[in-house]
């Protein structure tokens, strides 16, 4: 099947690097017109290079309502619409216990991870999908599935992201499509601490598919939510080389 996104326009919240990019390439590669955002000009710049097509970037600071206004009124201007948004923007300023989260970090969280997408999504809605449709594709975690030794707070918010995509879906339809994307570990800068060095192919031996992701992985599925699946909203699809259904143990022996 082959995806055409001729006509549409697509606006990625981080979208210089990473994930971010990867889905701004797959959609650009579609045909779409590719508006990235994220705060530093420098980067934005060298990731249009990379995105090729009709593609533009404006910085913003993803966390203040204004900004998202700014930004999609920028789109709108640019390109004449906004069908397609991206919350992909993240961050995770705590690693450690959640018990122990102080505040700042916990706000912060809360900010980038969780109320970022939802003030994006309402300030697009209000500014042309209401009238004109939409898909909204969110980026969650399969750590919002699990517990976790050290990244509990960000994979609480990632799974509150989940819930939060499932709510849209339900008051946004049938004109606007939500749906989720929850990446297993990506080759990316943002997650390198957790796949650089030994410790990386050791977790990709793991994997039944017996690799990590990379942002083309996440492209991809990004690509059929925006210009296929025209009968799906409220889902979450999980892109994780099989993390979530690898074997763990060994069966109890029968005697």
């Amino acid at each position: 099947m082959t995806f055409d996104l001729k006509g549409k326009t697509a606006l990625v919240t981080g979208g210089s690097a990473g994930i971010g990019k990867g889905i701004a390439k797959a959609l650009a590669g579609a045909g779409a017109q590719v508006m990235i955002t994220s705060r530093k000009a420098e980067k934005c710049e060298a990731a249009i290079a990379e995105i090729g097509g009709e593609s533009d970037f404006i910085t913003s600071h993803i966390g203040i309502l204004e900004e998202a206004e700014r930004v999609v009124d920028a789109t709108l201007e640019r390109f004449g619409s906004v069908d397609i948004l991206v919350n992909n923007a993240a961050t995770n300023p705590w690693a450690g216990p959640m018990i122990d989260c102080d505040v700042p970090r916990l706000d912060k969280t809360y900010e980038v991870n969780l109320r970022a997408p939802l003030q994006w999504t309402q300030t697009a809605w209000t500014k042309w999908m209401q009238e004109n449709g939409g898909s909204i594709i969110n980026i969650a975690s399969v750590g919002g599935f699990a517990t976790s030794e050290a990244l509990g707070v960000y994979c609480m918010f990632k799974d509150a992201l989940m819930h939060m995509t499932r709510q849209l879906a339900a008051e946004m339809g049938p004109k606007v499509r939500v749906n989720c994307i929850a990446p297993g570990l990506i080759k990316t800068d943002f997650a390198k601490v957790l796949w650089d060095g030994p410790r990386g192919k050791q977790i990709a031996d793991m994997l039944p598919l017996g690799r990590l992701g990379e942002p083309e992985d996440i492209g991809e599925a990004a690509l059929y939510l925006a210009a296929g699946a025209s009968w799906m909203t409220g889902n979450t699809l999980t892109i994780d080389g099989g993390e979530l259904i690898r074997i763990t143990g060994e069966p109890p022996i029968e005697e």
